[in-house]
């Protein structure tokens, strides 16, 4: 099969992605094989490439955001059937016997594993997946458009969750991407005001579309003051200036798996009253079924760009730059 594969971590641009032929991948007894429909394009898989994040696998296939169909099942397999429609999310397994998990935390297990980092991903005409971390599908929406739900849907959601955003609060968006938007969409359909921070302009247009009250540059202050935020941005310097944002008692969360440094902090402005600042670790199956069945109640929709499987390089740059709104999706042109 085709593939991409992360040969030297480095800049997108310098060839660090390579397409190549695999094997395709045998599923092991309790994993089920999946023919790639779709694969969204995350921020993680940028981090993964360019070495932001560190080597788990050498060579590995990004792609966590996999809708696609079961094509084979393990021998210890039940609940699936051939030719099922299923999505693969960025969490891949759990020992499901440590503290963290017995308490509902397995985002936290020390032993988690991820798709597109310990195991090969979606960038990929088949992928394999652990069947009790396979995601069930709603029907009511094509490939492409279910594609980000699956992390940066999911992520946005559990991000908007350890925000603490009250019943009809003031919500802060830095940054406004693939997960943003969708984090926007929960957070408007639930009675929320939300207000964009972005140094885009397409961004800032599609948060306006969307129902924000405002969309403005990141370091400059919201129009009021906010009782949540969160940074979706990857970028350090922006902590300071979204907590100097919140309004007393506060909560910030950080919901990206890689942050370049944080400036020093300034107390009486920044974390005094209250304020908190708190990080978002990876999601939990719960996360996942709980943002699918909100997704389909409120109608959320993500804003996509597609690009065929073999344009995965172009995808991760445009990513980069910022040429594109909402998410891109890789679409397996040959199947």
């Amino acid at each position: 099969m085709r593939a991409w594969s992360v040969s030297t971590p480095g800049p997108v641009e310098a060839g660090a992605l390579r397409c190549v032929e695999k094997p395709v991948p045998v599923p092991a007894a309790d994993e089920l094989l999946v023919r790639v429909r779709a694969c969204g394009v995350c921020r993680t898989d940028l981090h993964v490439t360019e070495g932001d994040l560190p080597v788990h696998r050498p060579g590995v296939t990004p792609g966590h955001e996999v809708v696609g169909v079961v094509a084979g099942l393990g021998a210890e397999v039940s609940g699936f059937a051939l030719g099922d429609r299923v999505g693969v999310a960025w969490l891949r397994r759990t020992d499901g016997t440590c503290a963290y998990c017995l308490r509902g935390a397995e985002n936290l297990c020390p032993a988690s594993r991820y798709t597109g980092w310990d195991a090969d991903g979606g960038y990929a005409e088949y992928t394999t997946v652990p069947a009790a971390f396979a995601h069930p599908l709603p029907g009511n929406l094509d490939d492409v458009a279910l594609a980000p739900l699956l992390c940066a849907g999911i992520i946005g959601y559990r991000a908007l969750r350890r925000s603490a955003l009250p019943p009809g609060g003031r919500l802060g968006l830095y940054g406004f991407g693939g997960s943003a938007h969708l984090c926007a969409q929960v957070a408007l359909a639930e009675g929320a005001r939300v207000h964009v921070l972005t140094r885009g302009a397409a961004a800032g247009r599609l948060a306006l579309e969307l129902g924000a009250a405002s969309a403005g540059d990141a370091h400059e202050p919201p129009p009021e003051p906010l009782d949540s935020a969160i940074l979706f941005a990857p970028a350090g310097d922006l902590v300071p200036v979204a907590l100097r944002a919140l309004d007393r008692g506060g909560v910030l969360a950080v919901a990206g798996i890689h942050l370049t440094d944080i400036p020093p902090l300034h107390y009486e402005s920044e974390l005094f009253y209250e304020r908190e600042l708190r990080t978002v670790t990876s999601s939990t199956r719960e996360d996942a079924r709980e943002f699918l069945a909100l997704a389909a109640r409120h109608g959320v929709r993500a804003t996509t760009h597609t690009y065929p499987l073999a344009r995965a390089v172009e995808a991760l740059r445009d990513l980069k730059c910022g040429r594109f709104d909402g998410a891109a999706v890789l679409v397996n042109e040959v199947i």
